[in-house]
């Protein structure tokens, strides 16, 4: 079993900079963690083109991140990635925006092939936003297991998940394929199959023998974060029709890899997107009492860092939820502001 063997060796030994919280259940811990995790910088040229266009959305597009590696070395422990299925492989290797790159000499893309392969692939929007730190999943994946393995004591990291097959309605954008319970069924093969089963916390680990998911949650059921150390959870950031295919034939998620975005009441509540702190700062208080784990965000579309305003922050640390959000674990590279987000002492961990 993964780990096992080294487990055995460091457990008594207190391990600097991620021991302090052995002891606590994870829901009782805060974490701060980056949106679009994989994301680059969208093509000089293409962005002022984009932008020319359509200014507010193009602004929101402006950021981006360096790879999931040195992300989880810095300490964050939150990373969100987006996948599009692609079962036969080769829908997203020619991005229509590599037309509209041409006349500047853009940098090379996918020079490996890697986007010809089935499987399903990562990046923000397709044939506009399309250059990804992890062009695969994959590839994303293998990252995540090599990290784990050099740092095999490390605490929990949550991995949220978008599912992409929403149109954009203009000519020439690439239509996705969409998500059903069986392309779901194939997502969670792959994680399976390139991370690994004991990598993971899954539903069925933290329902145990309750009768449902969220029984187990509201009566406390969550590990101590030194029990789950060397693991990841991930967590479908869906509702409506992705939601439901995802469970549907597995109630309580039960078989399930993902965790996934379901209210209070139903049998597989246990993690909850809620990403205004501001408006739903009490709302997220009282699911956060409840012991259910929460994700909000401290920004969006680059709106706070552009005005260097940080009570967004400070209302998702006050709400308690357990995962913050940010694109601003460094300060922006396209603009000036001050910016930042970490807790005190630049800290990306905290007891809740």
């Amino acid at each position: 079993m993964k780990g096992l063997l080294t487990a055995t060796l460091l457990s008594a030994i207190v391990v600097v900079g991620d021991s302090g919280f052995d002891d606590l259940p994870i829901n009782k811990v805060q974490v701060i963690g980056s949106h679009n995790s994989y994301k680059q910088a969208i093509d000089t040229a293409l962005f002022s083109m984009f932008k020319t266009k359509n200014p507010k959305a193009a602004m929101g597009l402006e950021y981006s991140h360096v790879g999931l590696g040195e992300q989880l070395d810095l300490g964050l422990r939150n990373l969100e990635i987006d996948v599009y299925a692609d079962e036969k492989g080769g829908k997203y290797a020619h991005p229509k925006g590599l037309e509209w790159e041409a006349a500047a000499n853009p940098p090379a893309y996918d020079p490996a092939g890697e986007m010809n392969k089935p499987g399903f692939k990562v990046f923000h929007v397709q044939d506009l936003d399309f250059r990804s730190n992890c062009p695969t999943f994959a590839d994303c994946l293998h990252q995540l297991k090599a990290w784990s393995d050099a740092h095999p004591d490390h605490y929990p990291v949550y991995i949220t998940m978008n599912a992409k097959d929403a149109e954009i309605k203009a000519p020439g954008f690439t239509i996705p394929e969409k998500f059903t319970g069986e392309v779901f069924d194939r997502l969670d093969k792959e994680i399976l199959d390139n991370l690994g089963r004991n990598y993971l916390l899954t539903p069925d680990d933290i329902r145990g023998s309750y009768p449902t998911l969220e029984q187990a949650v509201l009566a406390g059921h969550w590990p101590t974060m030194r029990t789950v150390k060397g693991r990841f959870f991930f967590i479908l950031d869906e509702g409506g029709e992705h939601r439901e295919s995802y469970i549907a034939g597995h109630p309580s998620l039960k078989g399930r890899v993902l965790f996934t975005d379901s209210p209070a009441g139903t049998p597989e509540a246990a993690f909850m997107i809620i990403n205004d702190p501001k408006r739903d700062q009490e709302k997220i208080k009282a699911m956060v009492k409840k012991g259910y784990i929460v994700r909000t965000r401290a920004d969006s579309d680059t709106r706070e860092a552009r005005a260097n305003d940080k009570s967004g922050f400070a209302a998702a640390c006050a709400s308690g939820a357990q995962i913050i959000t940010t694109d601003y674990y460094y300060k922006s590279k396209f603009f000036a502001s001050d910016y930042v987000v970490s807790f005190d002492g630049g800290a990306y961990m905290r007891r809740q």
